[in-house]
């Protein structure tokens, strides 16, 4: 979803984009006020705002002892220096930090806090990918790119590539689309950031806000129009941001659409040196956790167990927890192989609870990650996951990774989550949210939600992403205070604790269709933290 709302611009020129824009930040939507920034923590009842009731949970938790519970982040990366973060990340007990051995022999060097699925020799990451579809696609188009039924023998790997083929055109139709209206977007928001920098005298490295908009009173009209389109930005997509981080944001999606225009199809083998379609058990990757895409990462294991009440930053889901950061995600679609092999490296090292905020449209090869679902399962390891951001019904088309095997079985060990918004309103299903009557267990809030950054910055944004690590944490802080427990029973309290929201037509996701908010979920309902503790302090436990 681009930073600026569609517009039609005449001509390329500077006078012209400025003159467009100037008139679409005038007749723009008034937003609604950006909600707090703890919204999400929050309790309806006494707040107002449709949270997790976080205050209650912990007030009902109140002179219990806990144990500490490992949460694993499958994502980006971590900022392994974060003050939020740095006291809570995992501790491999058995690996000497930087002595170059494999201390505990699992096969890896030096993984102290966590793996790098996507590391090559020297520190290097390959954190610039593309979508399955495009990687399927250039890999089989040689092929059968020019026959129209199946050869004899290569039907499955035929149906294969039309599926693949279908995605592709899809996203390549969308990304051409997108890149135009991301060009504009870059070089509108370059030009305008550079007179309103000037304009403000502030130095190359310095940033503005809204507030700093209404600093300037001038009536020249270049600049009059490039505070303009500012104000229309920060209304848009949050007061809690400034130029820096639009400009960085707008220009990784860039990057990103432009991946599938012009992938790099060799970064994998130039820079990490397997072989994807080979899981032959060989070790992999590197341990730098701290990239330059670690941003997502970061604000995940945040929202998790961000150190509570230390005055700084936000307040995690979960008091104690220790994050074990797995990167197998980069810019573009993760790699089956990684993701399973991520599993399993996290539920050998002792994770209860792991967090997967990614997904992807073709699985090539699905059954490696089944099995690691299953090998989750028999270990008792719960698996949350972000729904997608896509807007479509999961019922009628999946994404990848997902609790279906290919033999049509199911697990209960996996939890998919939608993401909701801060008021009971036609807007509480977040507009960009997949839903799934059968397929999405529960919503949780995704709509502007603020957690920690890299560099001691801090990020409000919209996301399934977000919503999962916000189950991920009220899973852990149910292990902390009743570890005996199965993974089963944690996600039986917390699908118990989403009453579901009757008679409460909303928009459906991506329309302005009005659907009951019951149907777009299996508990039709948003996760609660204080009934999910009360509904597993009744239960007996299970963990064997």
């Amino acid at each position: 979803m681009n930073i600026l709302q569609k517009y039609t611009l005449s001509s390329l020129t500077f006078g012209a984009m400025l003159l467009s824009l100037n008139s679409f930040g005038q007749q723009a939507p008034k937003m609604a006020p950006d909600p707090p920034k703890n919204w999400h923590a929050m309790d309806l009842k006494t707040d107002g705002f449709y949270g997790i009731s976080l205050k209650q949970a912990y007030l009902f938790l109140k002179g219990k002892k806990s144990k500490t519970v490992i949460v694993t982040t499958i994502d980006s990366g971590i900022d392994t220096t974060q003050t939020d973060l740095k006291s809570i990340l995992w501790v491999n007990p058995k690996e000497i930090p930087n002595n170059g051995k494999d201390d505990d022999g699992d096969g890896l060097v030096d993984d102290v806090h966590g793996w790098d699925f996507l590391g090559g020799k020297g520190g290097k990451v390959d954190f610039t990918e593309t979508t399955e579809e495009v990687r399927q696609y250039n890999k089989l188009k040689g092929k059968y790119l020019s026959t129209t039924t199946a050869p004899a023998g290569q039907e499955k790997e035929f149906a294969f590539w039309q599926q693949v083929k279908s995605a592709y055109d899809t996203t390549m139709s969308h990304s051409q689309t997108e890149l135009k209206e991301l060009t504009m977007e870059v070089n509108v928001l370059s030009a305008t950031n550079f007179y309103i920098k000037r304009e403000l005298k502030l130095k190359s490295d310095q940033t503005f806000n809204i507030a700093d908009l209404k600093r300037i009173t001038t009536t020249n009209d270049t600049i009059s129009q490039s505070k303009t389109v500012w104000e229309s930005v920060f209304s848009q997509i949050g007061e809690d941001t400034n130029n820096a981080k639009v400009l960085k944001d707008i220009t990784e999606e860039y990057a990103k659409q432009n991946n599938n225009i012009t992938p790099d199809l060799e970064a994998r083998a130039r820079i990490v040196g397997d072989d994807p379609d080979v899981n032959d058990g060989k070790p992999y990757g590197n341990n730098v956790l701290k990239n330059p895409d670690a941003s997502h990462g970061t604000g995940v294991a945040g929202l998790i167990g961000a150190v509570r009440n230390n005055g700084y930053g936000i307040d995690g889901v979960a008091d104690n927890v220790r994050i074990m950061s797995i990167k197998a995600v980069p810019n573009g679609d993760e790699y089956d192989k990684d993701i399973a092999n991520a599993i399993r490296y996290a539920v050998d090292h002792g994770a209860l609870v792991i967090n997967m905020s990614f997904g992807k449209k073709i699985s090539p090869h699905k059954e490696w990650v089944d099995a690691a679902f299953k090998y989750a399962a028999s270990k008792d390891v719960l698996l949350v996951q972000a729904s997608g951001n896509d807007n479509h019904d999961m019922d009628a088309a999946p994404e990848f990774p997902n609790d279906t095997y290919l033999d049509g079985t199911t697990t209960d060990n996996v939890i998919s989550v939608g993401a909701s918004g801060p008021k009971p309103d036609t807007l509480l299903a977040a507009t960009f949210s997949n839903y799934g009557q059968k397929s999405v267990d529960v919503f949780a809030p995704g709509v502007k939600v603020t957690s920690i950054d890299t560099d001691a910055e801090f990020n409000t944004a919209d996301g399934t992403s977000f919503s999962s690590p916000i189950v991920s944490g009220i899973a852990a802080l149910i292990l902390e205070y009743y570890p005996e427990l199965s993974a089963k029973q944690v996600k039986q309290a917390i699908l118990g604790s989403a009453a579901p929201v009757t008679n409460r037509l909303v928009n459906k996701p991506g329309s302005k269709e009005k659907v009951e908010f019951t149907t777009l979920s299996k508990t039709g309902g948003i996760v609660n933290a204080h009934k999910a503790l009360e509904i597993a302090s009744k239960m007996k436990g299970e963990r064997k």
